[in-house]
């Protein structure tokens, strides 16, 4: 059974970090459920493994960490949602790949929800929307903007970190950074696209995604009762 914690405050990154680290030792110890956690940061930006100094746009803009995650730069702050994933790769067939590739799918069918069509680009981490109504890229493509981001950390085969949606962040907050070390394209959220989207409605959508996607997996039996973090 996959339980659910949410939390209502933003929570600092360091804390976060220690909760995750925790939980995955605990999981793969057999002493712990696996889990989701939902919840918001204050505003910081994070460095994955692959991030390059030159990409930290405005370093003094905001606290950087070291995520220890996959992936470069990111930001996280208030408006976006946080799903942070522990779960048991390792008793889901221990494939990499196809889990992020799952987290993916997880994401595209949560925007789905609020007929929001999610796609994703090769060479690009994250979940991508076609944006018609602006200009058209120099090469004369349809412009596209990132919406939601992800990056995993796996401790004996149980993941941590997770995804970032983006339902009302301020999204000049991603100037300070160049998101995911992707020059070329913005970034975008549901409240940006027009869409009067709440953190609770996303969050209604993403426990309504979570089986249909993972319900094939061993240890998985789809989303149990929410639970409040403090």
């Amino acid at each position: 059974m996959v339980a659910w914690l949410t939390s209502d405050a933003p929570v600092p990154y360091p804390q976060a970090l220690a909760f995750m680290e925790a939980r995955a030792k605990g999981i793969a110890a057999g002493e712990a459920e696996e889990l989701i956690w939902l919840l918001e940061h204050p505003a910081l930006y994070t460095a994955g493994t692959s991030a390059r100094v030159e990409d930290l746009v405005d370093p003094d803009r905001f606290p950087v960490f070291d995520a220890r995650r996959g992936g470069q730069y990111t930001y996280h702050g208030p408006g976006q949602r946080i799903a942070y994933v522990m779960l048991d790769v390792g008793k889901r067939g221990r494939d990499v790949r196809r889990f992020v590739q799952d987290l993916e799918h997880w994401i595209i069918a949560a925007l789905d929800r609020f007929n929001v069509t999610g796609e994703i680009r090769p060479g690009r981490v994250g979940v991508w929307v076609a944006r018609p109504d602006k200009p058209l890229a120099p090469d004369g493509s349809v412009q596209e903007d990132k919406i939601a981001a992800l990056g995993i950390r796996l401790h004996k085969w149980v993941s941590f970190h997770g995804l970032s949606i983006n339902v009302e962040p301020d999204l000049t907050h991603f100037d300070g950074i160049v998101p995911c070390g992707i020059r070329d394209h913005g970034v975008t959220s549901l409240v940006d696209l027009g869409l009067p989207v709440t953190m609770d409605d996303l969050d209604v959508a993403l426990r309504q995604t979570f089986a249909a996607i993972f319900s094939d997996t061993p240890g998985t039996a789809g989303p149990a009762a929410a639970q409040t973090v403090p």
